[in-house]
């Protein structure tokens, strides 16, 4: 009746020394850089690997034209990609913390089900022109 009694209690001892893991991982993601590009480097956008971005870069050619519509198509692809990078990162990340977690049998299926899940969609609304500031 209770032979799993010595298995979660080791599952919760191991559980206990993941918090210090995810803190370190967390901080080695925010030093780690991704970037994403598109329109053959027209835009190109820089994030660490957490996902947040830090920087924006878009062609002075872009800028000079005053190509608000372009830009508006770039720059989605451009930071897609690296959002795509960076949630890789986080994955093998978080892989290599839980490597010596022994998981209940057909868990670690469970949790691939959810590292791929498909972007949403984008939204469409009549007016998607952005207004952006080319001057800088």
């Amino acid at each position: 009746m209770f032979k799993g009694i010595g298995n979660i209690a080791s599952l919760l001892k191991e559980a206990q020394n993941i918090g210090p893991k995810m803190e370190k991982v967390t901080e080695e993601l925010k030093a780690k850089r991704v970037s994403g590009s598109a329109g053959g480097g027209m835009v190109s956008v820089l994030a660490n690997g957490l996902g947040h971005i830090l920087k924006i870069d878009i062609d002075p050619m872009l800028k000079e034209k005053g190509d608000v519509e372009m830009v508006a198509d770039l720059l989605p692809a451009a930071i897609n990609e690296a959002s795509a990078k960076a949630k890789q990162l986080h994955v093998e990340s978080m892989q290599s913390v839980a490597g010596g977690f022994s998981l209940p049998a057909g868990i670690d299926d469970a949790l691939k089900l959810f590292s791929d899940v498909p972007e949403p969609p984008p939204e469409t609304d009549t007016d998607t022109t952005p207004s952006l500031d080319t001057e800088r």
